[in-house]
């Protein structure tokens, strides 16, 4: 089994391995003191794993409570929220019990902050089960749900106690479900790591998960440790978010799917960057032919003045500009800042 620490203000584990969500509950029993917890999960995940999870945490000796919700984007609002507040308080929960997000993005964004606020903070776990979960949302603190106004726009940075990523549940992905959740792992390639790329672009992705996830979450833990309320190098992990969460609005968080907006806002931004002499030619062609290979697109038909536009209500969007994050070579990255106007005279290059 591979560890990777992550010494944030709050100091954790990141275990990952094969066949390791059985034994979930004993590694968390090696953390958390209270016995009781609320399992947060979606419909989805629940079918396949809840069970399963649930008898695994019963056995380290944990009385457990479930609640489910709806899979999908569209759950992340602060109706999943205050559902979890009102399960909580109807089944008793204190603030020395805690919560195991078992799911995805969604789940693990809408459980952290659900802990993150709840008596004004309790404890959490995480248990993802998806491809961007387990190479980017669990690790880092970062929670959040979303308004009609955009994207994340209402959160916290509360760190979870342990995160179990267990890479056997990737097996039952869909394929486009699978190849979405790349996104994250070749972003972060392009913005620190020109070893894990040449992995992704040469090898066997499938077979060769646990270490493609450990070089993850190692490159996202060393970002966090550093920056851990992204006031500097963790604006670099938003490289291609900023178009990304324009193009989710755009949809109405329907009509696209976030690795594929990042694949998008990732591809388009790099090209501009090329053509502006901010990076190395033959940067894009060689992330494009990446993309390609993991079932993600490089354009879409969104107009760039509408997104322009849905940009400008990103949490990247300052009073007085944005910060852009630009790759200027496979595995270097650096954030420019911009006026409004500097960044759409950029998306119109």
């Amino acid at each position: 089994m591979e560890k990777v620490k992550v010494n944030a203000s709050t100091s954790y584990e990141i275990l990952i391995d094969k066949g390791i969500l059985d034994n979930s509950g004993e590694y968390i029993s090696s953390v958390m003191k209270s016995k009781k917890v609320c399992v947060v999960t979606d419909d989805n995940v629940d079918r396949i794993y809840g069970k399963r999870f649930i008898e695994s945490l019963e056995k380290a000796g944990f009385t457990a409570k479930k609640i489910v919700f709806p899979h999908g984007e569209a759950s992340k609002n602060h109706s999943t929220l205050l559902a979890i507040y009102e399960f909580l308080a109807e089944n008793g929960f204190t603030r020395s019990d805690f919560i195991a997000a078992l799911g995805g993005g969604v789940v693990g964004d809408t459980a952290g902050y659900a802990a993150a606020t709840y008596m004004r903070g309790i404890d959490f776990v995480q248990i993802p089960t998806t491809v961007v979960s387990q190479s980017d949302s669990s690790v880092g603190g970062k929670t959040a749900v979303n308004i009609s106004a955009g994207k994340n726009l209402v959160g916290a940075f509360h760190q979870p106690r342990l995160v179990i990523c267990d890479t056997d549940t990737l097996k039952t992905l869909t394929p486009d479900f699978f190849s979405d959740g790349m996104a994250e792992v070749i972003k972060h390639g392009m913005i620190k790591s020109p070893e894990l790329f040449n992995i992704l672009a040469n090898k066997d992705i499938s077979e060769n998960m646990v270490d493609i996830m450990k070089r993850n979450v190692s490159i996202k833990g060393k970002v966090v440790e550093a920056d851990e309320r992204e006031k500097g190098e963790r604006m670099l992990l938003n490289f291609g978010h900023t178009l990304a969460h324009a193009l989710e609005k755009y949809y109405n968080y329907t009509g696209i799917a976030h690795g594929h907006a990042v694949a998008v806002g990732m591809s388009v931004f790099t090209h501009i960057a090329e053509r502006r002499g901010m990076c190395r030619k033959g940067v894009a062609d060689e992330l494009d032919k990446l993309l390609i290979k993991c079932g993600l697109p490089t354009t879409d038909s969104a107009p760039l003045d509408k997104l322009f536009e849905l940009s400008l209500h990103d949490k990247k969007h300052l009073s007085n500009g944005m910060n852009i994050v630009i790759c200027t070579d496979i595995g270097k990255s650096e954030v420019v800042r911009m006026s409004v106007d500097e960044y759409k005279n950029f998306l119109e290059s």
